[in-house]
């Protein structure tokens, strides 16, 4: 299988395959202390590349990990079949917006390089977890990261306006806010209203599952925000549209003290 695999790989990618003992095993782990050796790791160059490592991995029977930062201490960025590494090169921001204070970036984009980016317009991204060094951006939608400001900002999923994606069938999308976006899927979540509206998003950082509550007509039908916190399950993300917010212009820290845990 692992011939097969890299073979149809080195025919249809145009980005690096990487299939040695050394590049593997470089791969088999992330911040955590879970270790799983791939069959094969792909550096893509674009959404094309990624569409045709999916349909190879379909085709042959192979499972396919998204991969960024590799920060995950619970294993998320390694796996068995196709390790495939959205930092080498799809780092790029694309855009930039002050106005309608939006950027549109490629998964790849380390957080802080972002920020830098943003600074001198007077603009950050909200959230910011404390890995935010070396985290990309395709990781915290990946797993809705939030990080100290969630509380202020919300978390990644309520920082995210569009999607371009390529799912499972390797199938390109693009996905935002409104109906008719997937076929099937309006008619599948109008089918679990109340379970939905009371189940889920029951609290501002609930992050442990789907985000389907997002998908209700009352709040629009975000598909966008719904595929965030999905951890690759979904589809692989190859450029997302983020809301930006003003960074504040006076910071100060406040140490509260209390009796007790309780009040």
């Amino acid at each position: 299988m692992s011939g097969d695999l890299v073979t149809a790989l080195g025919r249809d990618v145009r980005g690096t395959v990487h299939d040695s003992a050394r590049r593997r095993a470089e791969y088999s782990s992330d911040a955590g202390n879970y270790r799983v050796l791939p069959q094969a790791v792909v550096d893509p160059v674009d959404a094309d590349d990624v569409a045709a490592t999916i349909e190879v991995a379909r085709s042959l029977g192979v499972p396919v990990t998204s991969r960024g930062g590799g920060t995950s201490i619970a294993g998320n960025a390694v796996g068995p079949g196709i390790v495939l590494d959205l930092s080498r090169h799809l780092t790029r921001v694309l855009s930039i917006d002050p106005d309608a204070r939006e950027a549109i970036v490629e998964p790849g984009v380390v957080l802080s390089n972002l920020q830098r980016r943003l600074a001198p317009l007077g603009l950050r991204f909200g959230p910011d977890p404390s890995s935010q060094d070396r985290c990309t951006i395709g990781g915290m939608i990946g797993n809705n990261a939030c990080g100290v400001h969630a509380v202020s900002y919300g978390r990644t999923s309520d920082n995210v306006h569009e999607l371009d994606l390529v799912d499972g069938r390797a199938r390109r999308l693009t996905v935002a806010a409104g109906p008719g976006q997937v076929p099937g899927l309006d008619a599948l979540v109008d089918a679990s209203l109340a379970t939905i509206r009371t189940e889920f998003g029951r609290f501002s950082r609930q992050v442990s599952g789907y985000g389907l509550q997002h998908l209700l007509p009352e709040h629009g039908r975000q598909l966008a925000r719904a595929v965030v916190g999905s951890e690759g399950t979904l589809a692989v993300v190859t450029r997302a549209r983020l809301r930006l917010v003003p960074i504040s212009p006076v910071r100060l820290l406040v140490v509260l003290g209390y009796p007790s845990m309780a009040q």
